[in-house]
């Protein structure tokens, strides 16, 4: 396979000078000599001004003589090359591509609608002019190709926080948690697949992700759900470590004796106290201790 070869091209001030003295000793000569050879030369010189061209900041010619890459010229200036030559401009700027938000099943397939934002440009301009067909478009397929197919490798969230496995401990990675390591992942599923046509991505991540949205509704709620079940058992956790406390208090200072059913009835009272939605409406006892 071939690769990128630089070519070095002539000054392009200096054959223009060249180019313009021959055209004016041309019309020169066939006003005052009248010798039809001046015709020649008044061809070659408007010939070689075909050969002049301009490269900008931050872009690139590509050559090509008969079929046969000459090289890229990625030096910016004026210049003058073989007025025969294919000239094929690529811009070396860096480019973004947001791509629309794009449907497709995650790992346990649920329709979720994901995108991604990629910062690239071009490295190598003999693989972008020739190895592929329109590598703009090749990098806009190619990515969306990567996106879906690691939408697919990861779960959107995992509302139960399954352990990967027994050994590790640690919780599955999801499209929703695992930023980093999905961006990264992301990343370098990309970078394999544009390669051939010699882009460099510079960065790639996930700007957008949520689920679709014949099922957006039912998912909220299913979040909601984890989300009161998770909060539900903090507050028992916490209920039970301060009626704990009470007791063991009340038992050291003996402030009262209580026999097993006042415990069991202060326990009872404390439990439905501290876990109520509302808040406690308290009913002053005025008569005995067992009432």
């Amino acid at each position: 396979m071939k690769n990128e070869k630089v070519f070095s091209a002539v000054s392009g001030f200096l054959m223009l000078f060249l180019s313009l003295a021959l055209i004016i000793v041309s019309i020169l000569g066939l006003v005052f000599l009248h010798n039809p050879w001046f015709v020649i030369l008044l061809v070659i010189g408007i010939f070689t001004l075909i050969g002049l061209v301009i490269v900008n900041p931050n872009e690139s010619m590509v050559l090509v003589l008969f079929g046969a890459y000459k090289g890229t010229i990625k030096q910016n200036g004026f210049f003058w090359i073989n007025p025969f030559f294919v000239r094929k401009k690529i811009s070396l700027r860096a480019r973004n591509f947001n791509s629309e938000p794009i449907k497709v099943n995650d790992k346990v397939g649920n329709p979720i609608k994901i995108g991604v934002v990629l910062v690239w440009k071009v490295e190598n301009t003999y693989k972008a002019a020739f190895e592929v067909n329109e590598y703009e478009h090749f990098v806009v397929v190619q990515s969306e190709a990567a996106l879906r197919k690691l939408a697919m490798k990861y779960p959107y969230d995992n509302f139960e926080d399954e352990p990967a496995s027994p050994a590790d401990g640690e919780a599955e990675i999801t499209l929703r948690s695992g930023v980093e390591e999905v961006n990264h992942e992301l990343e370098k599923e990309i970078v394999e697949r544009l390669e051939i046509a010699g882009i460099h991505v510079i960065e790639a991540r996930i700007n957008y992700i949520a689920y679709s949205e014949e099922i957006a509704s039912a998912m909220l709620r299913r979040q909601q759900a984890t989300a009161v079940v998770a909060a539900r058992h903090k507050i028992v956790e916490g209920a039970v470590s301060m009626v704990e406390m009470a007791l063991e208090q009340l038992a050291g200072k003996q402030i009262i004796e209580m026999d097993q059913d006042s415990k069991a009835a202060m326990v009872s009272n404390l439990m439905v106290v501290l876990c109520s939605d509302e808040s406690a409406r308290p009913v002053v006892n005025t008569g005995t201790l067992n009432h």
